[in-house]
């Protein structure tokens, strides 16, 4: 997930300060409540891991839609396949898939790649075609979803 910021200048460092520590409890509760594991954080974004994909979908909007409550956007992008386990970090083609995916979502959009929403058929998540897309350093050519709010 990458968050997009108010300026940092507009805000003054105590406000900003209060809005990071918002933003990671925030992150911090919905993890544990979909019983997401942080990963990693760097910059404006995080990489969490999960035991199942329809579990991170369901994290993802449910921070994506949260953080609009503290005057943030998220975007998020999501994939699943085996990764290498190095010490704390996850590393592998699928992390790069991840982090492509994000890269790619709008503000306040979960985007998931294909793998992710086929593993989720009959979950009851909808999804709406985002096109076929090449993603730097992955070979191939992807079809990326974004995931669409499920009906009231």
């Amino acid at each position: 997930m990458k968050c997009h910021r108010p300026d940092r200048a507009e805000l003054g460092d105590h406000r900003w300060r209060d809005l990071l520590d918002r933003h990671d409890a925030l992150i911090d509760r919905v993890l544990g409540r979909f019983r997401g594991r942080l990963v990693d954080k760097s910059g404006d974004g995080i990489l969490a891991a999960f035991d199942g994909p329809a579990r991170a979908i369901r994290c993802a909007t449910t921070i994506t839609e949260s953080v609009r409550g503290i005057g943030l956007e998220v975007r998020a992008g999501l994939h699943t396949g085996e990764v290498e386990i190095r010490g704390d970090r996850l590393a592998g083609i699928a992390v790069h898939i991840a982090s492509r995916v994000s890269n790619l979502a709008r503000p306040g959009e979960v985007l998931v790649s294909s793998t992710v929403k086929d593993l989720v058929a009959g979950s009851g998540i909808r999804f709406e075609g985002r096109g076929i897309h090449s993603l730097k350093g992955v070979p191939g050519e992807w079809a990326l979803f974004a995931v669409t709010p499920e009906p009231v």
